[in-house]
């Protein structure tokens, strides 16, 4: 039988031991072993604190969010094989689903918020720039960075999967190497799709290790800087916590432990409205997900004492209509517990439950495909507690399976007081209509809980559902559920980074951060700064712009253009017992104003204005006064762009407007899309014609088989191409991948060098030669680039079609134009 190989300090090493089986949950067939005994521990923390930390921490933000997104598309490509291994768990294809594409959806999640939020570099800055002296020669503000230990995930066994990408998105984006501990049930799934991530390739050394079956002394080894992740049983969860390598050392833990979750039907929702059937099939899906095998399923069904028959009837009604057997049925809409193991478990606590509380649905025992016997199958079970204020154990005991108890209330009161009594949960549902019900229940539960989900007609179609935590909101609860957060947006990676107070002059902060501070020195140069690409801005470029007197025309102009005819700006009989001694010019006139004195007419790198941000007014402005701005470059944000976007970074420029006695009377922050460079040849005629001066006849290339005068009369024939002489009469490229290749000529990657040109012969004959020497077709070929650009300046809407991108108007032609020549100007070494 295959022993699941565990991977540390960078190999994978089998067990010595016997190990665990592991089996199929629904054949009870054995599927692997899982083995760590002889595993030397101590050897791969300490290779993930060097080795790991080194190469994550080193990234910056931006480039481990890239990561992330590349790692997420190389597994969604083999996402077949973990399906065939999820169904060995028990787990139905929509269980599999949440499971495997949901924790590829973590990743490309954060991989998204870190290239839209996070900076370039391998620190973070954090909240404002505090000014602590009165002359602002001394500041103080906070950085972020990667946490200097190594993370240790122990994750339980309903999602193989998820459970680890979702610990890992975090941890890995905030640059910390981990090592994954998977429960050993379920570990031939996580196990699969680790070994896809080490094959990769796109994961640094040591950021990641894997153990997979018992943990055996890993936690002995722990240490300062180090951080634990557990997500399992309270119990366990606290004896983990207590251990004294934990508790004595400066060693982070968090813990997600599983809870009584609570699901309220409003006093509203009586039967026949349509927050009664969506509180029947929630709670239906959340018992019957997983087979009930989520740390977020609805335990406790709170539901208005009068209605306690009707869901009872609803609900035993619609978990009869769920089929339970084999996942690879297409009947079957419930799957199996993870194991007998698991299985004996769920009835320990099912007998407990039976001593207080009655159970009064015990569902359909058919199965589909499978048997009891040889699988781990349970059948639906509902109990009912008619006094949850007196019998306790519906709110102390989790059985971890398909298992839910009803109980009634009076009042919103009672609701709110019924759910707080699981000691603290991970979630929470109220499903009405009524929002005022909503808020008083929300508000006085939401002590005891990690998220609340309210659900009724109005978000139904679009809901994520009670039980799905999403990475953009916080996952964890207080109490019994383990005081815990993980994901929660960007606020997951906190766990992760030590944040410093940093403090020093204007310029010192500027130096560290790597952000403009107010009072730092300006660089000034006779380069306007939007003349400048993304890659050339630097942090402190700057512009004093010349000044302008407002008059009061420009005041009633702006009036009349914006309509803003507040009595300020128009009234000077009205000012009386206010701040201003005459009427006063737009706080956003002053602001276009400034806009018009600091811009650069001239189409240049920025693309567009992108953003505002903190505009103050400080001092009135009257006509009379005389504005003059400062403009200067204050941080730079690296930019992915999807489809046909150019390549771009978002600069934030501090904008200071001072009046003619020095006195600032703005401060904002405006963010502009840049450009940024190029690889890529620009279509001037000097600039081609100066590159094709070195072109001889004796000029070998550097790869393919082209003649230099071949190469040329290529290109010439691609230019004639774009002007429709001839109309190219078909694309090679399929219709289904055309818009795909299109998008790809706004990138700025190279064109492959061992790209197969679809066009050419099989036998790949190249072109015969039209001209009769070299020097006559490089004449040819400029003449005819000239052409092109009258042509289009003549005729900006026309389109032609091309052999590889399909019909292309000037935009596209000029850009697939650029990339094409640099390809063979790069192939015989002219630029």
């Amino acid at each position: 039988m295959e022993k699941l190989k565990n991977y540390i300090y960078g190999e994978w090493i089998e067990g010595s031991g016997n190990g665990i089986p592991l089996y199929n949950a629904v054949t009870g067939e054995q599927v692997a072993v899982s083995d760590t005994e002889g595993l030397n521990f101590e050897q791969a923390l300490d290779y993930g604190r060097t080795i790991g930390y080194k190469n994550l921490s080193s990234m910056t933000f931006y480039d481990r969010g890239e990561m992330l997104k590349k790692v997420a598309l190389y597994l969604l490509e083999r996402k077949k094989k973990y399906y065939e291994l999820s169904y060995k768990t028990g787990a139905t294809h929509i269980d599999s689903w949440v499971d495997i594409e949901g924790g590829f959806g973590t990743f490309f999640t954060y991989s998204g918020l870190a290239k839209r939020m996070l900076p370039n570099t391998p620190f973070w800055v954090d909240g404002d720039t505090q000014k602590i002296s009165a002359n602002g020669t001394h500041l103080g503000t906070h950085i972020l960075t990667p946490s200097e230990g190594v993370s240790i995930q122990i994750n339980a066994y309903n999602f193989p999967v998820w459970g680890m990408l979702e610990k890992l998105s975090t941890s890995l984006l905030a640059g910390v190497p981990s090592i994954v501990k998977p429960s050993p049930f379920g570990s031939y799934l996580t196990n699969a799709v680790f070994q896809d991530m080490i094959e990769s390739g796109i994961l640094p050394e040591g950021a990641v290790q894997l153990v997979c079956g018992e943990p055996g002394n890993i936690l002995d080894y722990v240490q300062d800087g180090d951080s634990v992740l557990f997500t399992g049983s309270a119990t366990t969860g606290r004896k983990l916590k207590s251990l004294s390598s934990v508790a004595g050392n400066a060693v982070r833990f968090n813990m997600e432990a599983d809870s009584l979750n609570c699901s309220i039907l409003g006093l509203e929702a009586k039967p026949g409205t349509p927050e009664f059937d969506l509180f029947i099939k929630e709670v239906r899906n959340e018992m019957t997900t997983k087979a009930g095998q989520k740390c977020t399923a609805i335990r406790r069904i709170i539901v208005p004492e009068h209605l306690i028959g009707d869901v009872q009837q609803a609900l035993s009604k619609a978990l009869d209509q769920t089929k339970i057997g084999n996942p690879l049925s297409r009947e079957t809409r419930m799957g199996s517990l993870v194991g007998k193991q698991q299985y004996e478990e769920v009835l320990r606590k099912i007998d407990m439950l039976k001593a207080e509380t009655e159970l009064i649905y015990d569902g359909q025992h058919e199965l589909v495909d499978a048997d009891y016997e040889n699988g781990a199958f349970m059948s639906p079970k509902l109990f009912l507690n008619d006094r949850p204020f007196e019998k306790n154990i519906s709110h102390d005991v989790e059985a971890f399976g398909p298992v839910s108890t009803l109980m009634p209330y009076k009042d919103a009161e009672e609701a709110a007081a019924l759910a707080k009594r699981g000691k603290g949960s991970l979630v929470g549902s109220i499903v009405s209509y009524d929002d005022q019900f909503v808020a008083e229940t929300s508000w006085k539960m939401a002590s005891h809980h990690g998220r609340i989900f309210v659900l009724n007609r109005d978000n139904a179609k679009e809901s994520t559902g009670h039980g799905s935590p999403l990475p953009t909101l916080m996952h964890g609860g207080p109490g019994r559920a383990g005081g815990g957060e993980e994901m929660g947006g960007l606020n997951g990676l906190h766990f992760f980074l030590q944040k410093t107070a940093i403090q020093g002059s204007p310029d010192i902060l500027t130096a560290i951060t790597k952000v403009y501070q107010q009072g730092a020195e300006k660089k000034y140069s006779d380069k306007h700064p939007f003349r400048k690409y993304f890659e050339e801005v630097e942090v402190g470029d700057s512009l004093e712009t010349a000044g302008r007197t407002v008059t009061d025309a420009d005041i009633v102009n702006f009036s009349n253009v914006s309509w803003d005819h507040f009595y300020a700006h128009t009234d000077a009989t009205s000012l009386t017992g206010t701040i201003f001694d005459k009427t006063v010019a737009h706080g956003y006139f002053i602001l276009s104003a400034a806009a018009g004195l600091f811009v650069s007419g001239k189409k240049g790198p920025v693309i567009a204005n992108y953003g505002l941000e903190n505009c103050s007014f400080f001092k009135p402005v009257y006509a009379g006064d005389t504005i003059t701005v400062y403009l200067t470059a204050k941080e730079k944000i690296n930019r992915g762009v999807k489809g046909r976007n150019i390549p771009s970074g978002v600069v934030k420029w501090l904008v200071e407007v001072v009046n003619q006695r020095d006195e600032i009377v703005c401060v904002a922050t405006i963010l502009t899309l840049v450009a940024k460079q190029s690889p890529f040849i620009d279509l001037n005629l000097k600039n081609i014609q100066k590159a094709l001066n070195g072109l001889t006849e004796s000029t070998q290339p550097d790869w393919g088989k082209m003649s230099p005068q071949q190469m040329i009369e290529h290109l010439e024939h691609g230019v004639l191409v774009s002007l429709g002489e001839p109309e190219a009469d078909k694309c090679f490229t399929p219709e289904e991948q055309l818009e795909k290749w299109q998008d790809s000529l706004y990138n700025h990657r190279k064109m492959p060098k061992d790209f197969p040109a679809p066009f050419l012969a099989e036998d790949e004959k190249l072109l015969e030669l039209r001209h009769k020497n070299l020097e006559i077709a490089k004449q040819s070929f400029m003449d005819n680039l000239k052409r092109f650009i009258i042509y289009y300046k003549e005729n900006p809407q026309a389109e032609h079609m091309n052999f590889v991108f399909g019909k292309l108007n000037k935009e596209m032609w000029e850009l697939m134009h650029r990339k094409h020549f640099t390809h063979h100007f790069e192939q015989f070494g002219l630029i």
